[in-house]
């Protein structure tokens, strides 16, 4: 009998249990796997203060979910979810009723404002997409308020920046923040002294879950920016445009962010399942329940309903006296724990219990500064920001494989402006299209000299046998050649055999003249790269050339050397399938070098080859009209679908 699996929402948790649980039954069709979630992407959330702080763009931190499951059995429902009825099995919303036989919650966390007057109604957070996309536009506009504004005082408040909360999230809001200070004074011509950026913590440290060693450097890095950082001041207020402080005084500000505390979900609060408790005893009856965070057994099952497992941090459950804590680390374990229980109740096999297994910590401040203790390996500064792009990328491509690890890479260094990375602008610039036009005409034109020029040796006169005999070894015959002509060709092996002959077969369209030296000479640029007789050029020649190519006729060979070389010279002039082109330029060229057929005034060939596979074909060229038709169809084939392989994103 068929099973039924709902998973609601799809953070960190909801994705990893859709995908053990996709790959398990990928071939039975009795179990239907759903997802339900209200955005068409996934969020990665330890991402947001990068597109709150105007670091990155928005689509650097959505992965739509198209692009997740690809060509996989999780069928994913866009909507909300009211309701869950966990006598009858039914998850509903406004329009629709989801029936299940086992259930995972994942529908992430809320902010917590610990019922402090004022702070919900007058504050930013920094807990969702929106929240995100809300503050970055919210800070661009004040500070260009702040710019005209004439009124000194109006003016200071506007360009103060308070963060309150001192843990990963304000920490790491309040680095970026630092960041686009800079990159907003020298836009407007401000000067940074009168641009607050301020963090107010109650706890007498920041970041207290980290070692004191790494916070010092935290702190250390922070002041020498410019920052403030007030610790031991709790917050006990907020009015528009001011922040009241237990001490009596207050800071006025347009931008308040609150960082401060996180708890379950608003939506699971609502559910008949049973929370967490407050207070230090966790195990305490009659403690005060904790919002949103579903208690669970050791087999991630709600306590109350064995089929249904609250993920991430949604849950509840101690481990070594202390709640699991609300980190992505947690979401992907308790998921997979999960994910497999539901296995288990589904095959009949053993159920297994969770063991938590973190690797540690890390916290960036902006774009170039970070601090990290993974698997006991402390690190700061340059490194630090390495091992965070690194895990970034690790889970990246274990999500939606590797191109979406390459659009992080262009988000994060490719495209970044304003030197806001650790390699700061380097390979952040772009050449447009049309400057490369002269290059793309010439090189393409050069590759349709070498065919024709071919021609007009003789290659496609098949009577008068093969004139592709000096590329192979003295004595190897080509397929196609009869026995009487053999001789002529090994003689004509020995002919051409030599370094400055083999250079004068390929020199024609460069002008270069094998062997000509003239008085005075320091380096003959008409001389092959390598040695045709040295080790390099020999091992090639002997083990591809002769040992594959010569199988292939004389007549065939010949003909696919002419209909390259002239293919890829007609397709760069054209602008057609331009990176194909440039790609297969530079391998026939690699090809020929380490043949020993390649002089060195002929290497500007590889070096235009790589320029020309930035797009050159867009510029001029029927790549504009030809590409996105193309990517549009391959983007939407199963093969890309199911293997991440698209070029760019999913067109269906």
């Amino acid at each position: 009998m068929g099973k039924k699996i709902l998973i609601i929402g799809g953070g960190y948790a909801g994705i990893a249990a859709a995908k053990k649980l996709a790959k398990k039954y990928k071939s039975r069709d009795d179990i239907n796997i759903t997802l339900v979630d209200r955005r068409p992407f996934h969020t990665l959330m330890t991402e947001l203060h990068e597109v709150a702080g105007h670091r990155v763009e928005p689509d650097s931190v959505r992965v739509p979910y198209a692009k997740i499951f690809g060509a996989s059995k999780v069928n994913v429902q866009l909507d909300s979810i009211l309701s869950v009825d966990f006598e009858k099995n039914q998850a509903k919303s406004a329009v629709k009723t989801y029936d299940y036989d086992y259930l995972v919650l994942g529908s992430g966390a809320d902010p917590e404002f610990f019922g402090i007057g004022g702070i919900k109604e007058n504050s930013f957070t920094l807990w969702s997409f929106d929240d995100a996309m809300k503050l970055r536009h919210h800070i661009e506009d004040t500070f260009e308020k702040a710019v005209a504004e004439p009124d000194r005082t109006k003016r200071q408040k506007m360009l103060t920046f308070v963060v309150a909360g001192a843990g990963f999230t304000g920490i790491e809001m309040a680095g970026e923040l630092i960041e686009w200070r800079d990159v907003m004074c020298a836009k407007w011509l401000v000067p940074k002294s009168e641009v607050r950026v301020i963090v107010i913590e109650a706890m007498a440290s920041i970041l207290p879950i980290l070692e004191e060693d790494l916070r010092t450097k935290v702190e250390f890095y922070m002041k020498s920016k410019g920052a403030e950082l007030l610790t031991n001041t709790p917050i006990v207020g907020a009015d528009p445009g001011l922040v009241k402080l237990k001490d009596g005084s207050s800071i006025s500000t347009s931008t308040f962010i609150w960082t401060a505390g996180v708890s379950g979900s608003n939506w699971a609060d609502t559910l008949d399942l049973a929370k967490g408790p407050f207070g230090r005893n966790p195990q305490d009856p009659n403690a005060k329940n904790r919002r949103g965070r579903l208690l669970v057994t050791e087999e991630m099952r709600s306590v109350d309903h064995a089929n249904v497992f609250p993920v991430g941090d949604n849950l509840w459950f101690i481990e070594n006296s202390k709640p699991l804590p609300q980190i992505v680390e947690t979401a992907l374990q308790t998921a997979e724990t999960a994910a497999h229980n539901i296995i288990a109740a589904i095959e009949g096999s053993e159920a297994k219990k969770f063991k938590s297994n973190y690797h540690g910590f890390m916290v960036s401040v902006g774009g170039k500064y970070a601090v990290s203790n993974a698997m006991g390996i402390k690190l700061s500064g340059f490194f630090a920001m390495v091992m965070k792009h690194i895990v970034n990328l690790h889970y990246l491509i274990s999500v939606a494989g590797i191109n979406q690890c390459w659009e992080y890479i262009k988000h994060e260094f490719l495209d970044m402006k304003n030197h806001r990375s650790i390699v700061h602008g380097f390979g952040s610039y772009k050449t447009r299209g049309y400057w490369l036009l002269p290059l793309r005409l010439w090189l393409g034109l050069m590759w349709v000299f070498e065919g024709i020029n071919k021609i007009g040796e003789g290659w496609f006169s098949w009577a008068e046998g093969s004139k592709s005999g000096w590329m192979f070894s003295e004595g190897v015959v080509q397929a196609g050649v009869d026995n009487a002509a053999e001789d002529l060709f090994g003689a004509a092996g020995d002919l051409f055999g030599g370094v400055e002959a083999a250079t004068d077969a390929l020199s024609a369209a460069s002008g270069a003249t094998a062997g000509a030296e003239s008085a005075g000479t320091i380096w003959d640029f008409t001389k092959p790269i390598l040695d045709m007789n040295g080790v390099i050029a020999t091992w090639f020649r002997t083990t591809f050339m002769d040992n594959i190519m010569a199988l292939v006729p004389f007549q065939v060979f010949q003909l696919m050397i002419v209909l390259v070389e002239m293919g890829i010279g007609l397709a760069m002039m054209g602008g057609l399938f331009t990176w194909w082109a440039a790609a297969i330029s530079i391998v026939m060229c690699f090809v020929f070098t380490l043949s020993g057929l390649f002089a060195w005034n002929q290497v500007w060939f590889i070096f235009a080859g790589f320029l020309l596979l930035g797009g050159a074909g867009r510029a001029f060229g029927l790549d504009c009209w030809i590409v996105p038709l193309v990517k549009k169809w391959w983007n939407g084939t199963r093969f890309a679908r199911k293997h991440y392989f698209y070029l760019d994103g999913p067109s269906k």
